[in-house]
């Protein structure tokens, strides 16, 4: 099954920087204990590579940093984030480049967020470069990234007065929605309320994104 969009239902493993749902893990949590595991290192296991999960701080480091060495685009992109949080965007955006490099489409749209290409937070980190904004956005977006399409659309939208932008806008919109994006879906309904588009592209969307929602659905994730 595809993972739900966004962070909350799912849990990312360290040890090897995958992602499963919240389902997965809790199963895998209740077959360890039912078996009733004696060996300590098969204890907390990761249910993807089966390595002992790190449960301390210290852990955590260690396992980042040989994730790190191993040039993986996950580890390098959440260092990144922690850069982000901690408001050090000269190490964020070092990292999120790296990882963008390996492919990583989060790490591509992280680089083509606003906010870090126009005045604010990394402000003197980059420069503001419409060019570069585009192409991350792009290249995360050809990655299956929901939210960078529809950070496209809203591109092209606001240049809507230059010819077909304006199609393309909407097309973008009904392709993120189509992954389960729900904002795409609001947006579609507004520029539909305003008369802009056909009752029929606003129903396309919502059925793209219900047909992308349901995808995401099973009774151990209930």
């Amino acid at each position: 099954l595809p993972l739900t969009l966004g962070n909350d239902l799912n849990v990312e493993l360290v040890c090897c920087n995958k992602k499963i749902c919240d389902g997965c893990f809790n199963a895998h949590q209740i077959k360890e204990d039912e078996e009733q595991v004696e060996n300590p290192w098969l204890q907390d296991s990761c249910p993807l590579c089966r390595h002992h999960r790190p449960l301390s701080d210290a852990e955590v480091d260690a396992f980042t940093r040989r994730r790190i060495e191993a040039n993986d685009p996950v580890a390098l992109r959440e260092v990144g984030n922690d850069g982000s949080v901690e408001e050090d965007y000269v190490k964020a955006f070092q990292y999120w480049s790296r990882a963008a490099e390996l492919g990583d489409a989060e790490a591509h749209h992280h680089l083509g967020s606003v906010m870090y290409w126009e005045d604010g937070e990394g402000e003197g980190v980059v420069e503001k470069d419409e060019k570069k904004k585009i192409y991350h956005l792009e290249e995360a977006s050809i990655r299956g990234h929901p939210i960078a399409r529809r950070n496209l659309g809203i591109v092209d939208l606001s240049n809507s007065n230059e010819g077909r932008r304006f199609e393309r806008a909407i097309k973008h919109f009904i392709i993120a929605a189509n992954l389960g994006d729900e904002e795409s879906v609001d947006m579609i309904k507004q520029i539909h309320e305003m008369g802009a588009i056909s009752i029929e592209l606003y129903a396309e969307a919502v059925r793209g994104y219900n047909a992308a929602v349901d995808a995401t659905k099973s009774p151990e994730r209930e």
